[in-house]
Parts: C-alpha cells; sequence; structure tokens
C-alpha cells in the first residue's frame, strides 16, 4: 500500500484527498519509483482545484513531476537504485502523476537525477525551473547577449520568473522583473533583478508598438502582458513565451515583428525531447546556486498540498513549493 493524493468524479462529484492505494492500482509502464519529493505548479492547481480541467481521466494522482529512487525496471536506460527526476509528459494529466509514494511510468520520461542535486533540491527547481532553463536555452541559442541589454521576465515571483532571473543574471544579464507583488522587491534582487517593475504597467491593452526597452523577455502570462512585452522590445529582439498566467489570448498586433524583426519563440516543457531536457538540466546543476534554491522553496507534507493548490490561484504563493509525499 502507498498513499497518494487522488482525485475522484462521478455522479455525486468531484472529491480531493489523500488516500491509501494498493500498487496493483498503479497505471501501465515499465519503470516503477519510489518517490521523495514531488512539487506544486499551476497546473496542478488547476487540477487539483478542478479551476481547469486539466484531468483527463479519472480517478487520477495530480503532480507533473517528481523525483526518486527505482525500485523495479524493464528499461535499459534504468535500473533498481537509480535516482531519477521525471517532468510532464502528460502525467497528472493523463498518466498517474508524482503527489503519491509510488509511480509507474515510462521509461522514456525519465532523466537521471543531476548529481548537484538532492531529489528535494530537484523538486524545489521542479518542471517550473526546468521550463525556465528551456527558456534561457532559447534564447541563447538565438543569439542573446548581455551586451544587448536587459531581460524582462514577467511572473517573477513564481517558479519559472524566480529560477529565469537567477540563471539570467548568472549567465551576465541585466533583469527587470515584472511582479503584481511590490512587497517582494528584495526577493527578486536577491535573486538577481536590477529593476522591479509593477505588473499594472503591462497588464491592460497598450500600443502595437511602444518605446523600445527590452533585449528579450521571458513571458509566463501571456495576453495583454506578452503583447505589450513584444511591443517593447528592441529591434531583432525576441520573446521566450512559455505560461498563460493572464491568459491564453493575445491581442497584439504583427507590427513588433514586421516593423522590428523581434521573434517569438515558444517553449513547451512537457513533450519536449530528451536530448533538450538533458541540456536544461545541465545548465541547472552548473548555474543554479544551492542557496537561490532555498529562497525560493518551501516545503509541505501531501496533505497539505490541497490547500497550497488553492493558495496558487489566490496569488499567494511565491516560489516554489515542494511536497514531500513520505509525511
Amino acid at each position: 500500500m502507498f498513499s497518494a493524493l487522488l482525485i475522484e468524479k462521478d455522479e455525486a462529484g468531484r472529491r480531493v484527498a489523500v488516500a491509501a492505494l494498493d500498487e496493483e492500482r498503479l497505471p501501465e509502464g515499465d519503470v516503477t519509483v519510489d518517490v521523495a519529493y514531488s512539487t506544486l505548479n499551476y497546473k496542478d492547481a488547476l487540477a487539483i482545484t478542478g479551476a481547469s480541467p486539466v484531468v483527463r481521466k479519472f480517478p487520477m494522482v495530480p503532480g507533473i513531476d517528481f523525483a526518486g529512487t527505482v525500485t523495479a525496471s524493464g528499461h535499459p536506460d534504468h535500473r533498481p537504485g537509480d535516482s531519477v527526476v521525471l517532468n510532464g509528459w502528460g502525467v497528472g494529466e493523463s498518466h498517474w502523476g508524482g503527489l503519491a509514494q509510488r509511480a509507474r511510468v515510462n521509461g522514456d520520461w525519465l532523466v537521471p537525477l543531476p548529481t548537484a542535486f538532492t531529489a528535494r533540491q530537484a523538486m524545489a527547481i521542479g518542471t517550473a525551473g526546468y521550463t525556465a532553463s528551456l527558456c534561457v536555452d532559447a534564447l541563447l541559442a538565438y543569439g542573446t547577449r548581455p551586451d544587448q541589454g536587459e531581460v524582462l521576465v514577467t511572473g517573477a515571483t513564481g517558479g519559472v520568473g524566480s529560477v529565469a532571473i537567477a540563471l539570467l543574471s548568472r549567465a551576465g544579464f541585466q533583469v527587470a522583473a515584472v511582479t503584481g507583488k511590490p512587497s517582494e522587491a528584495d526577493y527578486l534582487h536577491a535573486l538577481g533583478a536590477t529593476t522591479v517593475l509593477d505588473r499594472a504597467a503591462f497588464a491592460e491593452a497598450g500600443k502595437p508598438l511602444q518605446k523600445e526597452r527590452w533585449a528579450a523577455v521571458v513571458d509566463t502570462a501571456g495576453s495583454h502582458i506578452l503583447a505589450n512585452a513584444c511591443a517593447q522590445i528592441r529591434y531583432g529582439g525576441a520573446v521566450a513565451a512559455c505560461g498563460l498566467a493572464q491568459g491564453m489570448d493575445f491581442p497584439a498586433s504583427v507590427a513588433p515583428f514586421i516593423l522590428r524583426g523581434v521573434s517569438l519563440l515558444g517553449v513547451d516543457s512537457v513533450m519536449a525531447p530528451k536530448a533538450r531536457r538533458l541540456t536544461a538540466w545541465e545548465r541547472l546543476s552548473r548555474d543554479l546556486d544551492a542557496a537561490a534554491l532555498e529562497s525560493i522553496a518551501r516545503e509541505v507534507p501531501l496533505a497539505e498540498a490541497i490547500d497550497a493548490a488553492a493558495g496558487f490561484l489566490d496569488g499567494k504563493i511565491r516560489g516554489r513549493i515542494v511536497v514531500d509525499v513520505n509525511r
């Protein structure tokens, strides 16, 4: 038996609770993992609260990522005793996820736990931090350089934004952080932000072309925030778009793209190929300070993940939530 956060839905309604489950109920997969830690992301919050139809079938164990130890494997890349990490691949949506003491998955979805991190630290990073690393990789591959100017990061106090600031600062960039929480300015400066800007200046409809300010952008918001950021990018700059915290819409014009040569780089973390994942984790291992992780993350036991998920949607969460599934 193992404990798991279980979402059920039937004629009587929708229920979310910690349940004791038999291992025979685990879904198909060629690798079984004893999970040490999971984490909460925005998508997990939507799944747990039911605020959006993220879960595609019931019952479902949410949790789009986990870190733990292989206990059984029929996959050539993984052996019992190996430490592994999983991010995405529809886990927690269509396949039972990481908010449980045990998981069974396709071995192709796993990557080795970097030796630089403990399982807890890997989940302090989680899909949010891994996505931030993918965004930084995308901008650097595009050719963005520190001498070209400041990089703007939206949703700066969230998991993606926090790690993006730390990674960009380490890479030598001047970082401007956009937040709706001015009280968190000290936190953002400690991560490496040189400027902190009020989200209100970006949140409403703006002109198609505005004053050129940013060499590049990491955007977690979408909607008007993304549109205004694009309108302010310098000639030839780029935006790495990975989130939709403000909305899925994009109320913009083509002006920045055809008059200033701006590029919009879509960053997907769910189905990213393994080689890209390994590169992203390599950057995190090399450039993310363990001390920064401690300032970004706080830990909760499995039973408190439900309340923490509601806090995500209320905008009360800063940084990362690590879930100890064994307490």
